[in-house]
C-alpha cells in the first residue's frame, strides 16, 4: 500500500465516563501538554454511564489551548443534522478553530430506537448519511438551505453562526458502500483496531482509493486516522512491546498501509505520558527516515531561555552545542520533546504578563481583560482571570507531578548520582507550587475587587508581584532542568 506522504499526528481516546470527569477532563489536558493533536470522543446517547459528547467536547475545549477535538463517531440517527452543524460550528467558534466531525451512519440499533431514533436499513442509514452531509457542508457555508430529502431536510433554513474554519468530516465506515461514500465525500477515514485490522486495511484502503479517484479526488485528500489499543509490555503482537517496538509497529502502519493518524484508547495519564514522550518523537523520526530513505537528522530545537531571556540564536546555539555531544537523533528527540513542553508553559506565563500589563496600563478594565482572553489560546469555563489562572495552575502542577511521580524516579534508579539534582528539582516544585498559590489567590482578589481606586491598585499590586515571583523561580527552574537532565534523558530516556 502506498504512504500518502501527510504528516503523522497523534491523539487520545478516552472513556467518557462520567462518575471519573475530572480525570476524563485532566486527561485531555494533559494531552494538550504533551503537544498531541487530537482529543476525540465516543458518542453513545444512550449509554448511561457516559457524558453528553457535545457537553464534554466544550469542556474540554475551554480547558485546553492547541489540541483538536473530534467525536470519534457522532451518532447521526440521533444527532440531526442541521442541530449537529450548529453543534460542530459552535464548538469551532468557542475553540477558534479546533473542531473535527467524526460521524457514523448508525450501529447499535435497538439502543438507538430505545432512544428515540427510528431504525433504519443498511440502505437508509447511507442514504441518509448523505443527505446530513449536504445539510453539514451547506450550513457551514452560510448557504440557505434547500434540501428536501428523504430523511432530513433543511428547506427554508438560515443558517448559522458560521465555524471559524473548514470543519473536516471523518467517516467511519468498514463496509463496501460507506468506504465508497469515504473516498467520494470524506476528509478522513477513521476505522478502529477490533473492527478494521493491519490485514485489512490495504483492501480497505485501495477500495476506498479508486473511490477518490472515480469522483475526481487525490487519495492523499482523505486523511487515514486509526483507532489503536494496545499496553506497554514484553509482548510479541501488535502493540503489545516497549515503546520501540510501538514507533516501529506505527511506522509500518505509516508507510506500508497510509494510516497517517494515530488515536490511542487509554484512561491512564502515566501511559499517555509514556506514548507521548517515548512512542510519538520516534515514530515521526522512523517515518521521516523511511520516506528520506535514510536516516534522519535531527530537527533543531530551542533550548529554554535563562530567567532574563535568552534569544533565540542563544539558544540553537546551545542546542547546536548539545547535539555535538554524540547522542543519536533518537536520544536528542527525548530532552528535545521537554523542552517543547516547557516552552509551551513559558509561552502561557508570557500571556499572563501581558494581560496584567494591559490592565496595569489602563488599556483594560478588569472585565476587558476577560473578553481577551476569550480569544487567547487558553479558553475558561466562566471567561475569567481567577478561571484563567485556575486552568494554568493546574497544568503546570500537572507536568511537576508527572515528573516527580514518574521521570524523576526513573532516572534516580537509571543514575543514582543524579540525587542531588532531582532533590533540587524536587524543592523547586514545592516552592513553585507555593507561588502558584499566590498567583491564584491574588488574580481571584483582582476579580472580586472593584478594579479601582485603593482597593484595585492594592490588588493589581499584589497580583504584579506574584507574577513576577513566579517568573523568576518557573524560568530558572526550567532551564536548570533542561540543561541538568538533558544528558540522562538523552541516556535513559522518561521511563
Amino acid at each position: 500500500m502506498p504512504d500518502y506522504g501527510l504528516d503523522l499526528e497523534f491523539g487520545v481516546f478516552p472513556s467518557p465516563e462520567a462518575a471519573r470527569h475530572h480525570e476524563v477532563l485532566e486527561l485531555a489536558q494533559l494531552a494538550d501538554v504533551l503537544g498531541l493533536e487530537h482529543v476525540s470522543i465516543q458518542d453513545h446517547p444512550y449509554q448511561a454511564k457516559h457524558l453528553d459528547t457535545w457537553t464534554l467536547l466544550s469542556a474540554i475545549g475551554a480547558r485546553t489551548s492547541q489540541v483538536r477535538l473530534s467525536t470519534n463517531v457522532a451518532n447521526l440517527p440521533l444527532r440531526p443534522p442541521v442541530v449537529l452543524a450548529k453543534a460542530a460550528a459552535s464548538l469551532d467558534v468557542l475553540t477558534g478553530g479546533r473542531a473535527e466531525l467524526g460521524l457514523g451512519a448508525g450501529a447499535f440499533w435497538d439502543a438507538i430506537e430505545a432512544a428515540g431514533g427510528g431504525r433504519k436499513s443498511p440502505k437508509e442509514s447511507v442514504d441518509a448519511l448523505v443527505e446530513a452531509i449536504t445539510i453539514l457542508r451547506g450550513f457551514w457555508a452560510g448557504e440557505p438551505g434547500r434540501l428536501r430529502g428523504e430523511h432530513y431536510s433543511d428547506h427554508g433554513l438560515r443558517p448559522g453562526p458560521r465555524p471559524a474554519h473548514d470543519i473536516p468530516i471523518w467517516l467511519g465506515a468498514y463496509k463496501p458502500r460507506m468506504v465508497r461514500l469515504t473516498g467520494q465525500l470524506a476528509d478522513g477515514w477513521v476505522p478502529s483496531m477490533g473492527y478494521a485490522d493491519p490485514a485489512d486495511l490495504p483492501d480497505l484502503n485501495a477500495r476506498l482509493d479508486e473511490a477518490a479517484v472515480a469522483a475526481g479526488r487525490a487519495p492523499q485528500d482523505i486523511r487515514r486516522i486509526y483507532n489503536v489499543f494496545g499496553q506497554f509490555g514484553t509482548g510479541s503482537g501488535l502493540l503489545r512491546g516497549t515503546p520501540t517496538d510501538w514507533a516501529e509497529q506505527l511506522t509500518d502502519l505509516a508507510v506500508g498501509a497510509g494510516m497517517s493518524t494515530f488515536i490511542v484508547g487509554t484512561d491512564d495519564p502515566d501511559f499517555l505520558r509514556r506514548f507521548a514522550e517515548e512512542v510519538v518523537p520516534l515514530a515521526r523520526e522512523l517515518v521521516a527516515a523511511e520516506r528520506e530513505g535514510g536516516e534522519s537528522a535531527p530537527a533543531p530545537v530551542d533550548a529554554a531561555p535563562e530567567a532574563g531571556g535568552a534569544s533565540q540564536s542563544q539558544r540553537t546555539a546551545t542546542v547546536a552545542a548539545q547535539a555535538d555531544s554524540g547522542f543519536t537523533a533518537q536520544q536528542l528527540a527525548i530532552p528535545a520533546h521537554l523542552v517543547e513542553v516547557h516552552d509551551y508553559l513559558r509561552a502561557e506565563l508570557d500571556q499572563v504578563r501581558d494581560i496584567v500589563r494591559q490592565v496595569r496600563a489602563g488599556h483594560t478594565s478588569v472585565g476587558s481583560a476577560r473578553s481577551v482572553i476569550n480569544t487567547m489560546t487558553m479558553r475558561q469555563n466562566n471567561w475569567t482571570l481567577g478561571a484563567y489562572c485556575e486552568s494554568y495552575c493546574r497544568i503546570v502542577t500537572g507536568h511537576h507531578t508527572n515528573e516527580d511521580r514518574g521521570m524523576f524516579p526513573h532516572l534516580l534508579r537509571s543514575d543514582p548520582d543524579l540525587a542531588p539534582v532531582i532533590t533540587r528539582l524536587h524543592d523547586d516544585h514545592e516552592v513553585i507550587a507555593g507561588l502558584l498559590d499566590a498567583l491564584d489567590r491574588a488574580l481571584v482578589a483582582l476579580v472580586g475587587d472593584p478594579g479601582y481606586g485603593s482597593d484595585g491598585s492594592r490588588a493589581l499590586d499584589a497580583l504584579s508581584d506574584a507574577v513576577d515571583e513566579l517568573t523568576e523561580s518557573l524560568l530558572t527552574h526550567l532551564s536548570y532542568e533542561e540543561e541538568a537532565l538533558h544528558d540522562a534523558l538523552a541516556t535513559h530516556g522518561f521511563g
